[in-house]
Order: structure tokens, then sequence, then C-alpha cells
């Protein structure tokens, strides 16, 4: 049975009640702040998992389209030009992902990003740093168990750090060094790694911000009593947009402005040699079209609707791409990468509680952001932004946290880490 990939989308909201019904009865879940999206995608996951690995009703999930309709969105004029064949297939869950980085970038006003300018450099240090200790410790147990250090370096900072994306980038690079298994091991290292950032993230934040009693900062910066809210699930946020249909639509109008603007921007900094993926454009121009508002004093983007629009777009988004993870993936993880990957995840969580949280001021929007660093760090920026959601509407507002997360864990990072793997690589020659 091959699930299509409409199938796929249309299940994202049978998907979200199955995850806000088990958060709802295992209270371990929402102790440790483990995202709806990803509790009932992970199940959804593990069901496919076992009926194909019985062999009694194997499942296939399609989770590509070529379609020209649904992709316009994302997608430049000059793009659909130079391909008068169907475009490449891409997830059909891209346009909901840009959604939800589009508002990240509407919602960002620039004396939110002043206050935290100086954070965003530290942090893409920290960030910077954390993948370097992670090729370092991959090498060294590679070698230590006389295997490859390649596949010490490639359960590092590129599938980890890098995510899938990166791990799919270099695998040519590591073909060429001698290590010819690197997409399929790639592959299930990073599939590893994002379950795990999607698992621990919320517990190091969420623990962090009880044991240590922090307090929530409000806009204007006074403190308030710590809080233990309800999360606002996703059909809450469905039913107060669907109340305000004028402020929707204006608002829509404006998100997908951003996003077809912005894969202009993504375009032309591709044709300039800069890799450069489509929602960080259509944020950047979330973040102009933001700022010049403000400067003009144009009240026209609510935040409140811009932020429920962003976690209908995400919870989408997660449950859609969770519930296509392909966990036989995980059968290719030998001896030796589960032990480099196992202390992988022991460092970037011992990093991110002991060094991020401590160095970026030890405060509520620290504790915030190492939730998003293993997050991140282990797996992919929209499972560390869905991990800082869940904090945020249970401890209170960090939009300074998750700006910096977002733009370093999006794009900056990624410059970073393309420079450090290429210089292991080349040591390891």
């Amino acid at each position: 049975m091959t699930i299509s990939p409409w199938w796929l989308l249309a299940c994202a909201v049978p998907v979200l009640l199955l995850g806000e019904f088990l958060v709802r009865r295992a209270r371990w879940l929402a102790r440790f702040d483990v995202p709806v999206p990803v509790v009932g995608g992970f199940i959804v996951a593990a069901i496919v998992l076992v009926l194909n690995a019985t062999g009694r009703f194997p499942i296939t999930i399609n989770s590509q389209t070529s379609a020209r309709w649904w992709t316009w969105l994302i997608t430049a004029a000059p793009q659909w030009r130079a391909t008068p064949a169907p475009p490449p297939a891409t997830p059909v869950y891209l346009p909901f992902s840009t959604a939800f980085f589009t508002c990240v970038g509407l919602a960002a006003s620039w004396g939110v990003a002043k206050r935290g300018s100086w954070q965003l450099l530290l942090f893409l240090l920290l960030a910077t740093v954390l993948g370097v200790c992670q090729n370092t410790l991959g090498i060294l147990l590679a070698r230590a168990m006389n295997v490859s250090p390649l596949l010490g370096l490639l359960c590092g900072s590129v599938t980890l750090t890098g995510g899938p994306s990166t791990a799919l980038g270099f695998s040519d690079e590591f073909a060429k060094a001698g290590f010819p298994a690197a997409d399929t091991v790639g592959a299930a290292a990073a599939m590893f790694g994002i379950v795990c950032g999607s698992l621990l993230g919320g517990a190091i934040g969420g623990t962090t911000v009880r044991t240590r009693g922090l307090r929530d900062a409000v806009a204007d910066g006074a403190a308030t009593e710590q809080i233990d809210k309800p999360r606002q699930t996703f059909f809450h946020h469905a039913a107060a947009l669907f109340r305000e249909p004028l402020a929707l639509l204006v608002h829509l109008l404006l998100l997908f402005a951003c996003m077809k603007a912005g894969a202009w921007v993504s375009l032309f900094m591709k044709n300039a040699g800069v890799t450069f993926p489509v929602y960080m454009g259509a944020m950047l121009t979330g973040i102009f079209l933001r700022n010049l508002l403000d400067a003009f004093r144009l009240p026209l983007i609510r935040s409140d609707v811009i932020e429920r629009i962003g976690a209908v777009s995400l919870g989408i988004f997660l449950a859609v791409a969770m519930s296509s993870l392909d966990l036989l993936k995980l059968r290719s993880l030998a001896g030796p990468m589960i032990v480099i990957l196992s202390s992988q995840v022991v460092l970037t969580v011992l990093f991110a509680f002991f060094v991020t949280f401590l160095i970026m001021g030890r405060d509520y929007d620290a504790a915030v952001m190492s939730a998003g660093h293993v997050g991140f760090g282990l797996g992919i920026t929209p499972n560390a932004v869905a991990t800082m959601d869940v904090l945020t509407a249970k401890y209170g507002p960090a939009p300074r946290a998750l700006l910096i997360v977002t733009i370093v864990g999006a794009f900056l990072i990624d410059l970073t880490n393309a420079l450090t793997i290429t210089v292991y690589l080349n040591l390891l020659k």
C-alpha cells in the first residue's frame, strides 16, 4: 500500500488529535514538554515500522510532490520557466514549514532583535563549538573502536548539528574520501538524532526552568510569577483564527506575499553561489516587512494572529514530517554507530545544560535557548522551535530566544558547520 502525499497531508489533523490525546493521558509526556505533533507523528511512524518489519501489511509513504499549484508560493518564476517538465519533487509539507518561518519573521520587531544582537553572535559561536566537539568525539570514538574515522565524522556535526540536508549535501565528498555508504549511514544517523532531539529538548529546558526557579519575562522586562499554563492546542489556535475572518484574511495575504517574495530572495542568493533555503528568504522578507510597518507606525500586523497562524503551520508541518519518517533506516545502525551516536546525545545534552545555559545568561531566555540547542544540535530547527513553543506556552514568552535560535539554527550554523566539516574532511584525507 502506498500513501500519497495528499493522504499524508489529510492525516495531519488526526495525527495531532492522537498526539493531544496521548499528552493529556500520559503525564510524563506533558511534564517533559514533548511537542504534540512529535508524539502523534512518532506513534504513526512506529506503527508503520512494525507493519513493514513484519511484512504482513507493508506501507510506503510518499511525502514528495511535483504539483506546480502546490509549490507556486515557494517557487520563483524563472525556476518554472527553466523546467517546462514537472519540477523536482519537494516535500508536501514545505509550504507549511515556509509559512511557519515567515511567521517568525513577521513577529520579529527590531526592538527585540536589537536587545539580543550580541547574543545572536554568541549563540552562533556556541553552536559552532558544539559542532567541533561532536566531530572530535566521533573521530576519537571511531579510532578507539578501529573503524573508519570518516564514520565518526559522519556521526558528528554532519548529521546532528547539520541534519539530513547537510548529510545529503556532503555524501559525495565522503564517497570521494573513501566512504561510499555515506548517504545511507547519514540518513540513519540523522534520523536517530531527530528522534532524540525531539524527545529530549523539552525535558532539558523544562527541567532547567523548574529546578532553578526561573521567572518568565514579559514584554516590558518586569518579572512575573512562574506559571504552569495548560497547552493551547492546535484546534484552540485554529478556532481563534476563524472567529476573526477579516484579520485572518489580511494576515494570510501578508504571509503569502512574503513567501512569494522570499522565493525570489532565495533564488537570487542561490544564483550568487550561496546555499539559501527558501524558508530563510521568506523569513528575512517577513522581518523586513514587519519592521518597515513598525517604522511608519502602521499597526497592520497583530502579533497574536501571526503567532496563531505560525502555531497552526508548525503543527501541520511537524505532524506530516514526523509521520513520514522511515524508521526502518535505523536498522543500518551497527554497533559502532550506536556507541558514537549515543555518546553524541550525552555530549549535546551536557553542553546545552552546562554551557549554553550558563553562557547565555542563566535566565529564562537562556533555558529556552538551551532546549532549542538540543533540538537542532541533534536534529532539525523546526523540532527545536516546536520544543521552545511548548515551553513558552507553559511558562511565558521568550521572543528573543525564539528569534536567535531560529536564525542560527535555520541558516547561520550551516555556514560555520560546512566550514568545520570541510576542515575535518581535509585533515582525515
